[in-house]
């Protein structure tokens, strides 16, 4: 899928940093991407990572949308305050992460809020890296509405009891049954966080309830070999990482 658009197609696309109703009706920065056209077409609920709402995931919003989604990718850490990324990203840190509940809430409207658009199609995935990649699975275990989900790399997906906190009070593996749509899961086999040993426990608990799922694993990737932004990119598993994305939301997300 990437770099298959041919040469005489229209692609154009809108990006802009805008505010809506979040969880528990609060008023929250999101970075909305979509294609300038009138088509019904699926929708992407994209959730940032721990370095925070940065410009990564500004640029993965555009990408997504110029391969035909409307995406959202909601500021999580908007009632903390306002800086630079990583300055809000220290504040959030400090006070031990995101609440989960927050997060399902923000999921959730985030869900409604690209549902209600004008081209909805009526399908919405959602997705995301690193402690992404955990909120998504925990969104899509806990929202229904959602059509499929993909999990990059996501960290403390199985959590000890010593390790639970007020924000992360049970671990999102405990959610499994819960989940009703399919998951795709790319990770590297050199992370720590997940480990492959937590990657297979996951796979045996999907196995073991029989849901729809597919993992990838990579050699020669560690945590994060998609960020082309520092030195944990890895080119040859990014790229192929990039084609399964978008085949997965080619054919979940299609009209």
């Amino acid at each position: 899928m990437w770099n298959s658009f041919t040469t005489d197609s229209h692609v154009s696309v809108t990006a802009e940093i805008t505010t809506f109703t979040g969880g528990n009706g609060d008023e929250i920065h999101a970075y909305v991407a979509h294609p300038i056209d009138d088509y019904p077409r699926g929708g992407i609920v994209l959730i940032h990572h721990m370095p925070g709402w940065d410009e990564f995931y500004q640029e993965f919003a555009e990408r997504l949308a110029r391969h035909g989604y409307n995406v959202i990718c909601p500021d999580l850490y908007c009632r903390v305050g306002h800086g630079t990324s990583d300055d809000v990203t220290a504040k959030v840190r400090a006070q031990g992460g995101i609440a989960d509940d927050s997060v399902v809430a923000d999921g959730a409207a985030a869900l409604a809020y690209l549902k209600a658009l004008p081209t909805s199609n009526g399908k919405v995935g959602v997705m995301g890296t690193c402690s992404g990649g955990r909120h998504a699975l925990l969104v899509a275990s806990l929202v229904p509405g959602f059509t499929a989900v993909i999990d990059l790399w996501g960290g403390n997906v199985i959590l000890p009891e010593d390790q639970l906190t007020p924000q992360r009070p049970v671990p999102v593996i405990n959610y499994t049954e819960r989940l009703e749509i399919p998951l795709l899961g790319l990770f590297g086999n050199d992370d720590k966080s997940p480990t492959p040993e937590q990657v297979n426990q996951h796979e045996a608990e999907l196995k073991r309830l029989n849901k729809d799922y597919e993992f990838h694993r990579y050699d020669g990737a560690g945590h994060g070999f998609m960020y082309y932004q520092n030195q944990m990119y890895r080119q040859e598993q990014a790229m192929d990482a990039l084609g399964r994305i978008f085949a997965f939301w080619a054919e979940k997300l299609s009209n």
